[in-house]
């Protein structure tokens, strides 16, 4: 069941998008080589509640933490740790934050410190690129499957796999809420959702270099991709209105 927000609800997550960023934009100065996982994970933390929010991800149960931040070739749900970052290290960052009842997710990824080849930097762009292209294909009207393919294809333009079981998501007073939206079509495009003003979705580019196959680690929650080739991931919070679709966060 999909729940549509209304316009009140919509404006309560904008705000926790905003002060969601807010909290990204202070943490990034602190990700460096040297640092460990852990302590950025609790500088997370303590930002998002010095803003008056909630972390959302220890909302999900089992999970304790702030933020998931899985490195080169691990690809989401990767738990902070003693980890230390070194140079050229591919980062992901992926944060939420509850914020008067409803909830926002973002992630993003970056080298920390010096990149190791260009190729890196290039499959990066790759990924923010089709994540922008993704948000614009949601529109009223349009269909689920439209933002699905746009996924798979820009990705397949560059000869990179998607991770198929990794989806996007409906997101609200839950943090995963219906309906899913995966980054390739895995039926026609007419037959997924049609889009309509007051959907909310957390839209995700989760992708590789290599085949896109994934394997948990021994914790059972990372998720790594089984050729050990580089993974990233890009993610908005998205709203869509009656002529334009807004990035909440």
């Amino acid at each position: 069941m999909i729940n549509i927000k209304t316009t009140i609800e919509i404006e309560k997550m904008k705000e926790g998008g905003l002060l969601l960023q807010k909290a990204m934009k202070d943490l990034l100065p602190f990700v460096r080589v040297g640092v460990t996982t852990k302590e950025i994970d609790q500088k997370a933390e303590q930002l998002i509640r010095s803003l008056g929010a909630l972390p959302s991800f220890n909302t999900v149960k089992g999970y304790k933490w702030t933020t998931c931040l899985p490195i080169n070739e691990q690809i989401v749900h990767t738990k902070p740790s003693q980890r230390v970052l070194n140079d050229g290290d591919v980062l992901t960052i992926d944060i939420g934050c509850l914020y008067k009842g409803y909830h926002t997710d973002y992630a993003t990824s970056f080298i920390v410190g010096q990149p190791k080849s260009v190729k890196d930097q290039e499959f990066l762009q790759q990924g923010r690129e089709t994540l922008n292209l993704a948000i614009k294909a949601l529109k009223n009207g349009s269909r689920l499957g439209e933002v699905s393919k746009i996924i798979s294809d820009n990705l397949n333009k560059y000869k990179l796999s998607v991770v198929k079981e990794l989806t996007g998501h409906g997101i609200g007073r839950q943090l995963h809420e219906d309906p899913f939206i995966p980054g390739w079509c895995d039926k026609p495009i007419e037959e997924t959702i049609i889009v309509r003003p007051g959907l909310v979705v957390a839209i995700e580019v989760i992708y590789a270099h290599g085949n896109g196959k994934m394997k948990y680690e021994e914790d059972n929650w990372s998720i790594a991709t089984a050729d050990h080739s580089l993974s990233a991931c890009f993610e908005h919070t998205v709203a869509v209105y009656e002529n334009s679709a807004l990035i909440l966060t």
